[in-house]
């Protein structure tokens, strides 16, 4: 994962073996921030910072202006530091270093942030990068990755959490780790060290319901309980924007392709492997297996469908809380 691959190359700056280039790249920005931000704090002392230290904007500058910066000598100090963000601006002529690392200046810790995009690995300057320095890819986690991720952050800095409240988390904020760990920092200054964060914490602190939301409507879904099921779509159809359809759609969508896998499981004990799922939450897939036979899940799946079409434009103009209730009707008789 890319959080045990940050913590090498963090170390490894700590024990002094600082490469001359850092070529950090891919979808999730939060490790690519995390990485340069830790090289710019760190490399050089304050007093060095003013003379060695450059930041650069790849909107801003051209390749040349980068290696003409990098080729410098430090001043006063062992090295400098040439960190260029948003890099992937560059994208068209970023072959154009290649030239630069085959012919690096030692004291020189060049750090490209080259988000969202990647380097084609069978071109002349991954291969160069590969040779002397550091190449790392930020790839984004899957959603049902986060919670993991959620725990092991705060288990790092003295904290817990629990299963529910990473899932509300999860569903709020997606899999953006930037957003997230922005809340588990405000969750941090409310709470103490020791202290384990709950769904009612989440509730009050972040405005997420710990009733409504599309957890819980999972969970009465599959228990089938109507009552409490149209409760919290009549909450979701009027609160739209923080629970937009397409969300609840894909979720519910998720949830009932396990359960159809889990039907089709020949040792139950392999589920929360298979599946992909915390052990915590095996229950409520053996709940559904129970309440819905193999045969009723591929039917709720087929409604699923039809309703994402539905809402779509495809078929029909109701609104969403409309819609919602029909698939509630489908998939609950």
């Amino acid at each position: 994962m890319p959080l045990e691959k940050v913590k090498h190359i963090v170390t490894s700056i700590k024990k002094g073996a600082i490469k001359p280039i850092y070529f950090l790249m891919g979808e999730e920005a939060y490790y690519i921030d995390a990485v340069s931000k830790f090289i710019e704090d760190t490399v050089l002392t304050e007093e060095e910072k003013g003379f060695n230290q450059t930041i650069l904007y790849g909107r801003d500058v051209a390749i040349d202006d980068i290696v003409s910066t990098s080729k410098r000598f430090p001043m006063m100090a062992e090295r400098q530091v040439v960190i260029v963000k948003e890099a992937q601006d560059l994208s068209r002529t970023i072959e154009n270093l290649v030239s630069y690392v085959e012919n690096l200046q030692p004291t020189t810790v060049l750090v490209i942030c080259y988000k969202y995009k990647k380097l084609d690995k069978r071109k002349k300057l991954y291969k160069a990068i590969n040779k002397v320095g550091v190449l790392f890819e930020s790839k984004k986690l899957y959603d049902n990755q986060v919670p993991d991720w959620i725990r092991k952050v705060l288990a790092g800095k003295g904290y817990s959490i629990s299963p529910k409240a990473s899932q509300m988390l999860v569903e709020f904020l997606g899999n953006d780790l930037g957003k997230v760990n922005n809340e588990l920092e405000k969750l941090q200054l409310i709470c103490k060290p020791g202290e384990q964060i709950t769904p009612e914490i989440i509730e009050e602190n972040i405005g997420i319901s710990k009733d409504f939301n599309n957890f819980e409507l999972q969970n009465a879904i599959s228990r089938r309980d109507m009552k409490k099921a149209f409760g919290i779509i009549q909450y979701f159809t009027h609160n739209q924007k923080n629970h937009p359809m397409v969300l609840t759609v894909s979720l519910l969508f998720s949830f009932f392709s396990k359960v159809l896998k889990y039907h089709a499981l020949p040792n139950k004990a392999q589920a929360s492997k298979v599946l992909g799922v915390n052990p915590y939450f095996i229950k409520d897939y053996e709940i559904a297996a129970r309440n819905y036979p193999m045969r009723k899940v591929s039917a709720v799946i087929a409604s699923i469908r039809e309703i994402d079409m539905k809402s779509k434009g495809v078929g029909a103009s109701l609104n969403h809380g409309d819609l919602l209730k029909e698939l509630l009707v489908k998939v609950m008789y």
